[in-house]
């Protein structure tokens, strides 16, 4: 007879489902029939951080999971080769932790901007972390300056973070402590690295930067849960090399800046693009220099990226 629990999902390889029930139990699961999330057209119907149902086999080694709970919340993102289709990166999350890097290799900020959007678009606080902190040297460490200006004045959490020399890593403890946080960024930005100092119990895979294309290579082919020692928990999830929008409609996008949000209200047309309206209170303070300059410009790129796609 089958025993029924009820549990999160720690970890998803496609197939296997890793759930730890209420009673801290690790069983091993897959999906019974087909599921469809409601609304969501998604290359996995159940995500690392979902709430479900489980009966367990006898024996007590695998189950079958009967029921996913509502989320909270989630984010997605297109599918890598699938056209149209998504992907969920995590669901059920306190905030989502991004990890850039500007050089070795370069995370550009119309990657950032885009990551930060979808979290708003989502209602997920967002936090940067700004990594290699030792390898920032003049015209980088002056654009490193800038971002971060930019990005606190419009209210996100930036940290400068370095490994190899022990910077702010208890300052990154406290920012994910006790909470469930989504670790996200470009493959060899510094993840697992960073995870791995500030809690020696883990021992994520860390992989080496290609000398050929200066980008980071794989190391985390799937979503996982881990919890952290002094508390708290984290998704990491593979490195991600794009990040498209979807789920957006071109005259919401504006309302996924924040620095657009507080102002278009004062635009003279309500369903204004920001673009080359009549009294458009976001380009005039782009031309004032109130708003950056490269924040309109991902702005106008992720728009036509919607008006195309």
């Amino acid at each position: 007879m089958t025993e029924q629990s009820g549990g999160r999902v720690i970890r998803s390889t496609g197939s296997w489902y890793t759930v730890v029930t209420e009673q801290g139990q690790q069983v091993q699961c897959k999906l019974k029939g087909r599921f469809r999330t409601k609304g969501i057209k998604s290359t996995n119907p159940v995500a690392v951080g979902d709430i479900v149902d489980i009966e367990i086999e006898p024996g007590g080694d695998t189950g079958v999971i009967r029921h996913i709970h509502p989320r909270h919340n989630h984010i997605i993102r297109k599918a890598t080769k699938l056209y149209r289709s998504t992907h969920i990166i995590a669901a059920n999350i306190d905030q989502a932790v991004l990890v850039v890097s500007l050089v070795s290799p370069r995370t550009s900020s119309g990657f950032i901007d885009r990551f930060l959007a979808t979290a708003e678009a989502y209602h997920i606080p967002s936090v940067i972390i700004f990594n290699k902190n030792d390898l920032y040297e003049g015209k980088v460490r002056h654009q490193l300056n800038d971002y971060k200006k930019v990005y606190e004045q419009i209210g996100y959490r930036c940290l400068l973070t370095s490994v190899p020399e022990n910077y702010n890593l208890e300052e990154l403890k406290k920012v994910l402590k006790d909470k469930l946080s989504l670790l996200a960024g470009h493959s060899g930005v510094g993840k697992s690295a960073l995870i791995n100092a500030i809690d020696n119990k883990l021992n994520l895979k860390i992989g080496r930067i290609s000398d050929y294309h200066k980008k980071g290579k794989h190391t985390t082919t799937f979503a996982e849960m881990f919890p952290l020692s002094f508390g708290g928990y984290i998704v990491d999830t593979p490195g991600i090399k794009e990040f498209g929008l979807v789920e957006f409609e071109k005259t919401e996008l504006g309302q996924r800046f924040p620095e657009f949000r507080e102002r278009m209200h004062n635009c003279r047309f309500n369903d204004c693009l920001h673009m080359d309206e009549p009294g458009c209170a976001v380009v005039d303070a782009v031309e004032k220099g109130e708003i950056a300059g490269f924040r309109y410009t991902n702005y106008v790129n992720m728009l036509f990226g919607l008006i195309e796609g």
